[in-house]
């Protein structure tokens, strides 16, 4: 808008007309990001007590497939020591050279791919439960777990990396809206403490992103406290949040951070959480999906590859 300032002379109407045009495309993106800026309120309460055994910190790191700076990575853990770390596009020479980490990380996921969408849980907390799945595509896997806190609590966890849209992977977004849609439809918030992790390819304010919050009733510690854009590294002015960790209302935030770079196109994320719950009457609520968005969501799932139908949730709510 800046430019068209500086660029047009304003003799033509159609100068002004633009002019406006960009002026309410701005307040219109402005909106949609507002809730990711600290002017907004905090949807996630802060966490001001002192119970480590009701915490479970968190890194997420897409590694880059080729990337061959797992000294870094290692590096990070070792400084961070999150109870759960989730590795995205990790082949088996990641694994490989990750295997030190298996010391302290006695409970593990394994599944090496060499199509940029392999997938690596380790664990310091227990892990049960543990089921691989194929949600929407052949060959992208999602990692579905309990993970028992080390008050005994059972947490639901899920990984995903979808596919995202672009001319050499998927020409639509639907099937990775279909994964996110599927899932918050069957996430039962409510009555089931839940983590969903990882690299979803598509910003926070999105429409996708944010009905899964509305069908999910998940929460974003990110709002009311900033971006924490993600991706890529390597451009600072073009960067994306697209690597997230969403929770159930009964958990504070003790720490969200955006980590150094890897060497990888995406930044590792980290966030270290409580279990506390009396929390879930204290965090902002999320909003109730209306018909109209249900009714788009109920088609997304439909038309997305027909692998989606063969998934059997044992919750399957109606939307």
């Amino acid at each position: 808008m800046l430019a068209a300032i500086f660029v047009y002379d304003f003799s033509e109407s159609w100068h002004f007309l633009n002019l406006v045009a960009l002026f309410l495309s701005l307040i219109y993106q402005f909106t949609k990001i507002y809730p990711y800026t600290f002017f907004a309120k905090k949807q996630v309460l802060a966490y001001s007590g002192n119970n480590p055994k009701s915490n479970v910190s968190i890194l997420v790191s897409n590694v880059l497939t080729p990337n061959k700076r797992s000294d870094k990575l290692l590096a990070l853990v070792n400084k961070r020591k999150p109870d759960i770390l989730l590795t995205l596009e990790s082949d088996k020479r990641w694994e490989e050279e990750l295997s030190e980490l298996e010391k302290d990380y006695k409970y593990t996921v394994k599944i090496p791919k060499d199509n940029l969408y392999g997938m690596h849980l380790y664990s310091k907390l227990k892990l049960e439960n543990i089921n691989i799945e194929n949600l929407v595509q052949e060959d992208i896997p999602s990692i579905h777990a309990d993970v028992i806190l080390r008050n005994g609590k059972s947490v639901k966890l899920h990984c995903l990396h979808p596919m995202p849209p672009s001319p050499t992977e998927s020409e639509t977004s639907t099937n990775r809206d279909a994964e996110l849609l599927m899932l918050g439809r069957d996430v039962d918030a409510e009555n089931q403490t839940t983590l969903v992790i990882g690299d979803l390819n598509d910003v926070a304010w999105s429409r996708t992103t944010r009905l899964f919050h509305k069908l999910s009733g998940m929460m974003d510690p990110r709002i009311g406290r900033g971006f924490f854009n993600t991706f890529h590294a390597d451009y600072f002015l073009l960067r994306w949040p697209l690597d997230h960790v969403f929770h159930t209302k009964d958990f504070t935030l003790i720490e969200i951070s955006r980590e150094p770079s890897i060497g990888s196109d995406h930044f590792p994320m980290y966030i270290n959480l409580n279990h506390e719950p009396v929390a879930e009457s204290i965090n902002e609520e999320t909003d109730n999906p209306e018909k109209e968005e249900k009714k788009w969501a109920k088609e997304k799932i439909k038309t997305a590859d027909p692998l989606v139908n063969k998934i059997d949730f044992s919750l399957q709510k109606n939307i």
